[in-house]
């Protein structure tokens, strides 16, 4: 049995596993089944907290874990998230009342549940005041529909927005931040994670493995599918000729190694080192297989020595992203030039 956390300020207690089911459906494991039996394994283990997502598989992660949690659901901490694009509909997306009102609706009914434990906006939206979403998350709270409201992949200055515009206006406050962190993925050590400190919010951990990186998967010396899977849809994050994945590659031959002095395997090494934070929560497990599940739960227990903590901090130092694109958003004026240049003037423009 895990020694479970107190997530953020709200009382609930969760384990520092959370079972991710993004593999459950189509984006991995199509086998209903078989997922459901993986879901049943995890908590049979300790794990009491789930985490999907609406836009996972299109629907299809939530209704497994609602056939997964059918008799089971008041002892799991249940939580989704709402933002990315359900559909055609250019307004089946984003951080709108009108969205949220509809989609929430749509997510109780997959899940077979009558309240989601945790509900999280998946993304910043740029075109939607944060105080509208603010709004109708604090209705859904007040309806009982969510217990408490969260957010994923937030930059430190949105948070702190939302902290300032919840307790101006007298609404709801988001409870938890679920930004990537691994030992490849450390930006949010320098803002995000103090911010979260600071706030009392709870942090629970994506991508504790990088996506693969850090099961050991993609080795110097071997070539990487980018035909298919996490390789196909992300290529940024994977592409062997990129610098930030070619220093992924000599790293992980360094990892492996000091996996091996601390007598643990990859994988095994990289979670304890996420869990092991003071401002983790818990971090996201997302198997894709039984045998996957079951060699992540044999991790569990492992606790990394002062020695060996400050070893990876020597390999990839605190607050260092290798890869930009492992950020998991990008704000606007970063993405998009406009936002960088001034419009040339219309003189300026005749000369050219």
């Amino acid at each position: 049995m895990y020694e479970l956390r107190t997530l953020g300020a709200t009382g609930i207690k969760v384990s520092p596993y959370c079972l991710g089911a993004m593999m459950f459906g189509q984006w991995g494991n199509e086998d209903h089944d078989e997922s459901v039996r993986m879901i049943h394994r995890a908590l049979e283990a300790g794990i009491n907290f789930v985490d999907t997502a609406d836009v996972y598989s299109q629907g299809e992660s939530e209704e497994i874990v609602g056939k997964a949690l059918k008799g089971r659901r008041d002892a799991v901490v249940l939580a989704t998230k709402v933002h990315g694009q359900m559909g055609e509909d250019p307004n089946a997306q984003g951080n709108s009342r009108r969205w949220i009102r509809q989609e929430v609706e749509n997510s109780l009914r997959r899940l077979g549940t009558d309240y989601i434990d945790l509900y999280q906006i998946h993304r910043p939206d740029p075109t939607t005041d944060i105080e509208e979403t603010l709004s109708v998350l604090t209705d859904l709270v007040r309806e009982g529909k969510v217990r408490a409201i969260g957010s994923s992949t937030f930059p430190p200055e949105q948070i702190v927005e939302a902290q300032w515009v919840a307790e101006r206006r007298g609404l709801e406050r988001f409870r938890c931040e679920q930004p990537p962190y691994s030992i490849f993925v450390r930006g949010i050590e320098a803002g995000v994670l103090p911010t979260c400190e600071r706030y009392g919010m709870g942090v629970i951990a994506w991508s504790p493995l990088a996506g693969g990186w850090l099961t050991g998967r993609y080795r110097q010396g071997k070539e990487i599918d980018m035909t298919s899977g996490r390789a196909k849809r992300l290529p940024a994050r994977f592409d062997p000729s990129l610098p930030g994945n070619q220093r992924k590659l000599e790293l992980v031959e360094e990892l492996v190694e000091v996996a091996e002095s601390a007598g643990t395997s990859l994988t095994h090494l990289a979670i304890a080192f996420v869990i092991a934070h003071p401002g983790v929560t818990s971090a996201i497990i997302g198997p894709r297989t039984m045998e996957q599940l079951d060699d992540l739960l044999a991790g569990a227990a492992l606790e990394l020595g002062d020695d060996v903590m400050d070893r990876i901090d020597e390999i990839v130092p605190p607050g260092t992203n290798l890869n930009r694109s492992d950020a998991g958003w990008e704000p606007p004026a970063l993405a998009d030039a406009g936002h960088r240049r001034r419009p040339r003037s219309k003189r300026a423009a005749r000369k050219a």
